[in-house]
């Protein structure tokens, strides 16, 4: 075989050889020039055919299998010869060969081509030519005609249509679902001919989408899963040169690393060129030769090829990011891989078995090339370890740690190092790698003898060498032997191995000197990135717990000892080397000794690393991933430096203001937190958790997926997964073995931790600050930013001019100065702008050290000349003072301030020191000082300038009548005197007038002046109206109004420190010192007189001041005279809570009245009773003040309030005219004084009809349709006072005082008609002044006189009347009535005491002829009090019977029952009064005295019937008719009356009108609204009557049963419905009544209801027309309907039987009725069934009455079977039931029979019963007379031979013949089957089974029962068939004999039961048997032996049985014959 030596292998596969010497596995190889096998164990060739020799190669079978042909010529010669292999990627081999398929001898195989257009990745359309070739697509240039692309089938996962596309499909491809769009007018051709190819020759079938997809949607997905932004946003960016057969020159392309994939950008446009999800990366190959070049291999097969300056920092980068995506499997190389040296797929690890041939290469290489071996080795193995690294249990399992050990003492026996080239030895390294990665080679490291010494000189040689690629291979093999990278891992194992890398201090200082020359020169990335992976395994946070402590401690040292080769790398272009670096540093300052710690910290500052990472971590703001993971690293670094660092905070505090580093000490959180993601690999959990092994999802992609779930904050979250380690990120899981000791792990010492809240700093640095501590802002930012950068930026260059010597920051030094804030106020740390501008709200945070900064303060204040900076001083220190009273604690120079306030004439000034007093008097202390110096007055003083404010809002209700609008300017009052001159006088004048003086000049500050309320002549400047208009400079901060609210909450809460009460509420004397103070005469009046600026704050605010210091105060009781109860019911606000609280409190505590008066009602006692309506005094006094003051602001119009806006606005007014010109004169005269005169009451128009009696207007209260349910406050003294009213109502005499007398005592002149209001006014007020008692204590009578007088003259207009008003009377009644009713409790326990009166009224009503004719008539109302006293307590009734009151209520119902009719309305007065008289009898007859009296009195009950005749017409009085019935109905002699009176007609009438679908509508309802439901209600009441007089109902509504009644009720209602009355609720009997009804129990319906109606109805009218009616009293009714049916124990049978599984009320004595009735009828069936026989008689009588039997048993078999249980019923009636089975001829009633007895046999007893009875032969013979019932009877009889006794008498009776003949006659094979059950379970009977078996073998062979037993159908099939077998012989002939004789033998003893019942049947004893098939057969234990001689195969069913009969056969045979033999058995001879 000839082999062309410059062929290639491109592609190799394990394949199987299918020959016919077997099959056996080859390399199958697709080559540059041929096709060629291997042998897998040699390396061989087997084979090798040249393409141009191949006709063809193609899959066997359609669909996706493993086989496949290849079909080549031998020679010239025309005979091909076709082979056939199978490999598990078939697919993926026919792809590659058929590359070459244009090479092959025959079909040379050209696809078709279509042009088309690609949608480019730029969005463009390119034309392009698509080839459908046999293994795929060809994308070609139709250019150049070059092939750009292939889309391969294999990868193709299917197509898809667009749908607004023209011609536009997408290729699916590549495993992701990546989009390629084409577009060609052939899409259904390209799409089609693919799909065929497809199939043809690679094996795999495509299919096309069956929904297309829009354009839209492809752009959207177009990446396929990758197309969600995470996979294509970038972690990092380098630009590089990609080398493309596309392209001549390379092309610039922007080469990005993201998450999960690897993206190419087009640096012009950033669209993605091309995208590679991570996981399908292989290796990274970079050029040995030039350093610029790499390329990338990936799985699929696609090789890029790139150039790039930064070639090793790019590919530590990807590195890290490949394998942090979870690819285990990628390295770094400098040779490209070999793909012909693989066998099998890039994508799939290799079999097991080429793994274990390939280590077993590395030991013995195949060609002797050890070289070779190696690389075949690592193009097979994976770079993340052996596969299958352990051994498996099995019996020829192959040793694989074995295997590994040879393989790794092969590759470091390798002394040839010197030889080897670099690639080489690089490829050795990669190899132990793939080794110890593997559990088996991780062991091997301290478990192999030698391995430690013989890698560690290897690894010293290599690093001699300095070649970057072999140093980068060896370290990253070192690392995974400090880091285990397999699964279930063992820490134990990692500890030791750990110790033994790091023992030898030599070797660590050789791999650190490479480490820092490769940093100093700047390079070797990829070596500096393995040895930070070694760093970080050796030092970092978490694994550095395995590492041992001293070595540990060593290393650190080393590493710390070159800190500044550290601070060099995070200049580094590669972030992941940044990264590493910076968690080496981490754990070195974290974990290294103080010294280290701090020494690192140290070279941070000199360095220059700390302002670098520090403008890095606050300035960088981007969304860009890189970015964002630099400042992530730097804040990190910057948290590290600084901590525990006094020299670097003390450098943050020349940076950065107080106010920002602030926040470092703070500890809230920022508003959104993400979760760490530096430390992933927990040891301790893993050490712990023994069985947390094979975590399939990897540990940081659940903790991503979550985060990314949890936060959006998509940046901040990817930062930190770049910043984890990259095997964190693997999910490698550990496992631990169980047996071992736990693993001691190295305790982590964070000695320093970041204790601070930079998190905060950070968040908050961003965002603008103003506040009195920090003012922060862009300006501020960007100078900070500004002096870093100029600051690095000139430390750098000194480096760089003084390279020769180490260079060190001088940061001691550097500082920030913020020009920006230079204009900026500055007191100590704050800035005094801002204080003053903030709220006290905002969440400044404390002020820090407030003590001094205060002193601070007022130093300042008191240094300073200007009024401006005074002031603004005062305002800071207001702020200050009210943040941190606390701590700043009392003021000492209160005092001072006060007398300030005094002295200053500035306004500005005077409102500064209010406001800042206001803030002094929050510390109690401050207070007393304040009082001291006479503060409290001067407040006051200040506060009277509010009625000097005019331009303030008017309130709504505000009108002329109260005060001048603004715009009204008035003529302002003249109040005012002044002199200059000694004596002088000048005056009076108005305060215009002295401001125009002012002006002039006549008036200066010295001026002495005078008005009203002043005590004495005082100078312009001490009095506060004058100084602060006419003299004060400067620009009030507050209004007249704001500066007055302020100074009342500082009383108020001055008031509030020193309550009235002490904490046990005694009061406090003297009073409180600074109410004391308020009362004084000097201050009261003028806080009072506020109230007239009617400023709603200020109202609101006096009345609580008001109320503080009245609290307790002894002068409260002459607190009216002040006037403040005219001032403040004139404020016309609607802020009236405080006022309302303050009133409640004072309103009755006044002494305006002498003492004689103080028993009265509060009315009187009140200080308002002349103001308001009595009404609304009660109403203060009686409810909380929030009820009064919603009262009071709204329109009420209750019982209890009338009261309206216009009220409110009379009131003003009558107020505001008494009070006459003082509000102007406060106008004027800021001071004046009011002087007090009292006020007339003010007379209400709206209450003029009104009666008000307790606190309530009886109008109202009795109106219960507007306030239905009023809740009364105290009934019994409303009872009492309602009592009083009548009392003086039925004495109402007219006035005694004329006008002309009123006019003589106010000394008016009589008789010129009305005097003026304001006339009668003034002489009024003349007069009062002069007598009122405090000025003249003389004149108090006449005091009152006058009073008097004035009050008749203000309220002449009032009604006068002559005597009682009715319509009052009324009121009373009902209100007494409303009382009753509501109150029955409270009012039970007391006599009524208005009966005579009551009585009275009703009397004189009664025999008043006018009655039917009066406007207001009295007897309803009188009725019906009567009732509800009654009603409220026996011991009324007893009274109302003593006062005669029965009597007197059956007149008065007499005379109106008389006039009732048809057409009367509910609202006659007749029918009310007939109403309550009803309700009261009621009640009356609860009582016993009261009832023998109404027995008495038979017309009660006469009229009551009457009204009841009337019910129908006005039923609601019907209603309470039906209820007094039910009342009367207590009592059996009453009952009885009613009875015969007729009552009864008048009830079962009503029940008729009930409309049940009302009641279950659900619909809201009342009886006032709708008739019917009125109806209903009647209907339900008389029910009860009924059943109230029946006596059917228990408990409370118990009444003597009455058997005639209830006679007379179960006559019209059934007896069904009349039982119900005592069990069902009112509204079922009612819906049963009056709906169809057809149950057992029930014949219901229209034809019934009408009758039963048509009598009611005749009966009533003969019983008011001729007062008779029916004797009987309707208990002999009979309804037509019923008459004609079948009733058994009160059920219709027959419609019973329809609906059987109704639920009956008792089933077990309807059964035993059932059974009665059917006995009853019996001898007269059999009699007629004797004679039907004979056919005599024929008549429908007889009929008729067999179909009532046939019902009767029906139903009883019904009964017995709805209800389980009423089946023991029928015990001791067995006889009967079954001598109706005899009754042949009436088959119905023999079914039925039948189906009772079937029914019973489920119960025991029952069988019992039927066994004791004997009765079974009547069963028997059905089987033959009744063949319909066959099955039936079988089932009966399956049932009932449950008992042996039963099964004996079956056997006595014939039982046996009669299913002899069911078997073997029946034509029904389910009845043949049964009967089969049937003898089987008879023959299991313990007792008589074996009888039973016995008789059956008399007929069938012994085959049969146990068939029977087995398979009952079975049976009967063996029994039609025809056997010759060892256990049966069988034929037609002998089924033919026993099946004629069993029916004769049957037919036989048929006849004799017939007969007689107790015939018994037995066999004749000589009965042989009569199949004689088996006559001569020799058969033992049931064997036949010639046949089973003959068959000797046959299983027979019981071997062990046939065994020992045949030996006892034998045996017996053998005495027989000799009977010597019997010796052997008995013993030794």
């Amino acid at each position: 075989m000839n082999i062309i030596r410059e062929n290639k292998d491109l592609a190799c596969f394990y394949t199987t050889k299918h020959s016919w010497r077997g099959k056996y596995k080859r390399v199958f190889s697709v080559g540059t020039h041929a096709i060629t096998t291997y042998n897998p164990n040699t390396l061989e060739v087997t084979n090798q055919w040249p393409y141009g020799d191949i006709c063809s190669i193609a899959p066997v079978g359609r669909g996706q299998g493993t086989e496949f042909s290849l079909t080549f010529r031998k020679g010239t010669g025309k005979k091909s010869e076709t082979l056939k292999f199978s490999t598990e990627h078939r697919t993926e081999l026919l792809t590659e060969t058929l590359r070459f398929r244009t090479d092959f001898s025959e079909g040379k195989i050209t696809g078709r081509r279509y042009n088309c257009y690609k949608h480019h990745w730029s969005d463009t359309r390119k034309p392009v030519i698509l080839e459908v070739t046999p293994g795929g697509f060809d994308q070609i240039n139709p250019a150049t005609n070059k092939v750009l692309c292939s889309y391969d089938y294999r990868n193709i996962e299917g197509f898809v249509d667009l749908s607004d596309y023209q011609g536009g499909f997408c290729i699916i491809y590549g495993g992701f679902s990546r989009l390629h769009l084409f577009a060609s007018e052939q899409r259904e051709e390209i799409i089609k001919s693919a799909i065929e190819h497809a199939g043809n020759y690679i094996g795999i079938s495509l299919r096309i989408r069956k929904e297309p997809i829009e354009f839209e949607q492809y752009l959207n997905l177009r990446f396929g899963k990758y197309s969600n932004d995470e996979s294509i946003t970038s972690l990092a960016e380098f630009v590089v040169q990609k080398v493309t057969p596309r392209h001549l020159e390379p092309v610039r392309r922007v080469l990005a690393l993201t998450e999960t994939c690897l993206v190419e950008r087009d640096p012009a446009t950033y669209n993605i060129v091309t995208l590679k999800p991570l996981e399908e990366v292989f290796a990274l190959v970079c050029d040995g030769e030039n350093p610029q070049l790499f390329s990338i291999e990936f799985i699929k097969g696609q090789i890029r090829k790139y150039s790039s300056t930064e070639r090793d920092s790019l590919l530590a980068s990807l590195l890290d990011g490949v394998r942090a995506s979870g690819n285990r499997d990628v390295c770094v190389k400098m040779t490209p891989t070999q793909k012909g040296q693989r066998w099998g797929l890039l994508s799939m690890p290799v079999d097991e078995e080429v793994e274990s041939l390939h280590l077993r290469f590395l030991a013995a290489p195949p060609n002797s090339n050890f070289a070779d071996a190696v690389f075949r080795f690592n193009a097979n193995i994976s770079y993340s370890g052996v596969l299958h690294a352990v051994t498996q249990d099995g019996l020829f399992s192959e040793n694989k740690e074995k295997l590994i050990n040879n393989a790794i003492t092969a590759l470091l026996s390798q002394e040839g190092d010197i030889a080897a080239s670099n690639t080489e030895l690089e490829s050795q390294f990669q190899a132990v790698r793939r080794l110890v990665a593997s559990k088996a080679g991780f062991l091997a490291f301290t478990q192999l003898p030698k391995f430690r010494e013989r890698l560690g000189v290897k690894v010293v040689k290599a690093l001699k060498r300095n070649n970057d690629g072999v140093t980068h291979a060896s370290i990253d093999m070192l690392c995974a032997l400090m880091c285990p990278m397999h699964d279930d891992y063992d820490l134990r194992q990692e500890q030791l191995n750990k110790a033994s890398l790091l023992s030898s201090k030599k070797f660590l200082e050789n791999l650190l000197e490479k480490f820092n020359s490769h940093v100093d020169h700047g390079t070797g990335a990829l070596v500096i990135s393995s040895l930070l992976d070694f760093l970080t395994f050796a030092l970092c946070a978490p694994y550095s717990e395995t590492t041992e402590g001293q070595q540990f401690d060593m290393l650190l040292e080393m590493v710390a000892s070159n800190g500044r080769t550290l601070f060099k790398l995070f200049q580094h272009p590669s972030m992941a080397i940044v990264k590493g670096a910076g968690l080496v540093m981490k754990a070195i300052i974290e974990e290294g000794d103080k010294e280290i710690a701090t020494k690192m910290q140290d070279l941070a500052l000199s360095e220059g690393a700390l302002p670098r990472h520090l403008h890095t971590a606050m300035f960088t703001v981007s969304t860009d991933q890189r970015m964002l993971t630099n400042r992530q690293l730097s804040r990190h670094l910057v948290g590290l430096w600084t901590a525990e660092n006094a020299t670097a905070m003390n450098l943050l505090k020349r940076i950065l203001p107080p106010g920002l580093l602030a926040y470092l000490d703070s500890a809230d959180s920022v508003p959104e937190r993400d979760a760490d993601r530096m430390h992933v690999r927990d040891n301790l959990k893993i050490a712990t958790d023994q069985y947390g092994k094979f975590n399939k999802v990897p540990e940081w992609q659940r903790l991503a997926g979550k985060a990314a779930k949890e936060v959006e904050k998509f940046a901040k979250e990817k930062v930190d997964l770049v910043l984890m380690h990259w095997r964190d990120r693997m999910g490698i899981a550990q496992k631990e073995n169980i047996n071992q000791k736990p693993v001691i792990l190295r305790k982590r010492r964070q000695r320093i931790k970041i204790e601070v809240n930079w998190d905060l700093f950070y968040y908050r640095f961003l965002q603008d600050h103003a506040k009195s501590n920090l003012i922060w802002n862009f300006k501020t930012r960007e100078e900070l930013r500004d002096t870093l950068e100029s600051e690095m930026r000139a430390f750098n260059i000194d480096r760089e001019l003084g390279s020769a010597n180490v260079i060190s920051w001088n940061h001691q030094e550097f500082e920030v100065k913020y020009e920006c804030l230079s204009e900026e106020i500055k007191i100590g740390d704050y800035y005094l702008r801002l204080l003053l501008e903030e709220d006290d709200t905002e969440e400044s945070g404390a002020i820090k050290k407030s003590y001094e900064f205060f002193n601070e303060l007022y130093h300042r204040f008191l240094l300073t000349p200007k009024v401006n900076m005074k002031c603004l001083c005062l305002q800071a220190l207001a702020i200050v003072y009210g943040r941190c009273y606390e701590e700043i604690g009392p003021f000492s120079d209160t005092k001072y301030m006060v007398g300030m306030l005094e002295r200053c004439t500035d306004k500005l000034e005077r409102d500064r020191l209010i406001l800042f007093l206001n803030k002094l008097i929050l510390n109690k202390k401050n207070v007393k000082d304040l009082m001291d110096s006479n503060g409290i007055r001067i407040l006051v003083d200040l506060l009277t300038l509010a009625h000097l404010h005019t331009s303030r809002a008017t309130v709504p209700l505000q009108s002329n009548v109260i005060e001048a609008a603004p715009d009204m300017k008035r003529e302002s009052e003249k109040e005012w005197y002044f002199g200059n001159a000694d004596k002088e006088r000048s005056g009076p004048y108005s305060f215009q007038e002295m401001e125009e003086l002012w002006t002039k000049g006549k008036l200066t500050s010295k001026t002495r002046c005078w008005a009203q309320g002043m005590d004495g002549w005082r100078p312009l400047q001490v009095i506060p109206q004058l100084k602060w208009c006419l003299l004060a400079s400067g620009q009030a901060v507050l209004n007249e109004t704001d500066l007055a609210t302020l100074i009342l909450n500082m009383l108020i809460t001055m008031c509030g420190y020193f309550p009235s009460r002490d904490q046990d509420n005694a009061i406090i004397r003297p009073l409180p010192r600074v109410k004391r103070l308020l009362s004084d005469g000097t201050c009261l009046p003028h806080i009072i007189q506020l109230l007239l600026t009617f400023d709603p704050i200020l109202v609101e605010k006096v009345a609580i001041l008001l109320f503080h210091i009245m609290q307790d105060n002894p002068q409260l009781p002459r607190f009216y005279l002040s006037g403040v109860f005219f001032f403040i019911m004139m404020y016309t606000g609607s802020n009236v809570l405080p006022i309302a609280r303050f009133l409640r409190y004072t309103h009755t505590k006044q002494a305006f009245k002498s003492e004689e008066t103080k028993g009265q009602d509060i009315f009187q006692r009140s200080i308002l009773g002349h103001i308001l309506p009595e009404a609304m005094v009660c109403y203060l006094e009686n409810y909380e003040p929030e009820k009064f003051s919603e009262i009071f602001l709204g329109e009420f119009d209750t019982p209890e309030a009338i009261w309206s806006n216009e009220m409110r606005r009379l009131m003003i007014e009558k107020i505001a005219a008494h009070l006459a010109d003082f509000t102007p004169r406060l106008q004027s005269n800021t001071r004046a004084l009011y002087q007090y005169c009292p006020i007339p009451v003010i007379n209400y128009p709206q209450l003029e009809n009104e009666l008000f009696c307790n606190i309530y207007y009886l109008k109202h209260l009795c109106d219960t349709l507007r306030f239905p349910d009023w809740p009364i406050k105290d009934p019994v003294k409303l009872l009492k006072d309602t009592l009083e009213a009548w009392k003086k109502e039925v004495e109402k005499k007219p006035p005694t005082m004329s006008i002309d007398d009123a006019y003589e005592v106010l000394n008016l002149p009589k008789g010129q008609g009305q005097h003026d209001e304001s006339k009668v006014r003034k002489a009024y007020f003349r007069l009062a002044q002069k007598y009122h008692p405090d000025k003249n204590p003389e004149g108090r009578d006449m005091f009152e006189k006058v009073n008097k007088a004035y009050e008749f003259l203000c309220t002449k207009s009032a009604k006068v009347v002559d005597g009682p008003d009715p319509e009052n009377i009324i009121l009373i009644l009902k209100t007494q009535s409303i009382l009753f009713n509501r109150h029955k409790e409270d009012l039970k326990p007391y006599k009524y005491a208005g009966y005579p009166m009551l009585i009275k009224t009703i009397t004189i009503e009664t025999s008043d002829d006018q009655l039917f004719s009066k406007e207001s008539p009295l007897l309803p109302a009188a009725t019906e009090l009567a009732f509800h006293t009654v009603s409220c307590s026996a011991l009324n009734a007893e009274e109302l019977r003593r006062e005669n009151g029965v009597e007197v209520l059956q007149e008065a119902f007499n005379r109106c029952v008389a006039v009732l009719n048809r057409s009367s309305k509910p609202d006659d007065m007749s029918v009310q009064v007939c109403g309550h008289i009803s309700k009261c009898y009621s009640v009356a007859a609860q009582f016993e005295e009261c009832r023998e009296k109404i027995t008495e009195m038979p017309n009660i009950i006469k009229d009551l019937c009457r009204l009841l005749y009337y019910g129908k017409s006005i039923p609601r009085v019907g209603s309470l008719g039906v209820e007094c019935v039910s009342s009367f109905a207590v009592d059996y002699w009453l009952q009885t009356h009613l009875f015969q009176a007729g009552v009864l007609w008048y009830l079962l009438g009503y029940l008729f009108n009930y409309d049940y679908t009302l009641e279950e509508s659900g619909i809201q309802k009342s009886e006032d609204s709708n008739q019917q439901e009125v109806a209903n209600s009647l209907a339900k009441l008389s029910l009860l009557a009924l059943s109230r007089l029946g006596g059917y109902l228990s408990e409370e509504q118990a009444t003597p049963e009455n058997p005639t009644i209830r006679k007379s009720l179960a006559g019209m209602l059934t007896p069904y419905v009349a039982r119900k009355l005592s069990v069902v609720t009112p509204t079922e009997i009612l819906k049963m009544l009056n709906s169809n009804t057809e149950n057992p129990y029930l014949i219901w319906n229209n034809g019934t209801r009408a009758e039963l109606l048509e009598f009611l109805e005749s009966q009533q009218e003969s019983m008011v027309k001729r007062g008779d009616c029916d004797k009987s009293y309707g208990s002999e009714f009979v309804f037509s309907d019923h008459a004609k049916e079948l009733i058994v124990g009160e059920i219709f049978v027959r419609v019973y039987n329809e609906v059987p599984t109704f639920q009956l009320e008792l089933p077990k004595a309807f059964a035993a009725s059932l059974l009665d009735y059917i006995g009853s009828q019996a001898q007269y069936l059999h009699t007629l069934m004797a004679i039907t026989q004979t056919g005599k008689v024929e008549s429908d009588q007889h009929g008729d009455r067999l179909r009532r039997v046939e019902m009767a048993l029906e139903a009883l078999r019904n009964v017995i079977k709805h209800n389980p249980g009423s089946e023991c019923e029928c015990i001791g009636h067995f006889k009967l039931i079954f001598s109706l089975l005899r009754v042949h001829g009436a088959g119905q009633v023999q079914q039925l029979a039948l189906e009772v007895v079937n029914i019973v046999t489920s119960n025991h007893e029952c069988v019992n019963n039927i066994a004791e009875a004997m009765v079974l032969s009547n069963l028997l013979a059905l089987l033959h007379s009744l063949p319909s019932s066959r099955q039936l009877v079988l089932e009966t009889l399956y049932a009932l031979t449950s008992s042996t006794k039963i099964i004996k008498e079956a056997m006595a009776k014939g039982a046996l013949i009669y299913l002899l003949d069911m078997f073997c006659n029946s034509t029904h094979p389910q009845v043949r089957a049964q009967t089969a059950e049937l003898f089987a379970k008879m023959t299991a009977d313990k007792l008589v089974g074996p009888k039973v078996r016995i008789t059956l073998t008399k007929f069938l062979p012994g085959v049969f029962m146990d068939a029977m037993r087995d398979n009952p159908e079975a049976a009967v099939h063996i029994f039609e068939g025809t056997h010759e077998n060892p256990e049966l012989i069988w034929n037609d002939n002998s089924r033919e004999r026993v099946s004629t004789t069993v029916r004769e033998m049957m037919l036989q003893h048929f006849k004799l039961q017939r007969d007689n019942p107790d015939t018994n049947w037995k066999l004749p004893e000589d009965f042989a048997v009569v199949y004689g098939e088996a006559e001569g057969e020799l058969s033992v234990g049931g064997v036949f032996l010639r046949i089973f001689i003959a068959q000797p195969a046959w299983v027979l069913r019981k071997p062990r049985e046939f065994l020992i009969a045949l030996l006892e056969k034998f045996t017996e045979l053998l005495e027989k014959n000799n009977p010597h033999t019997s010796m052997f058995y008995r013993g030794k001879p």
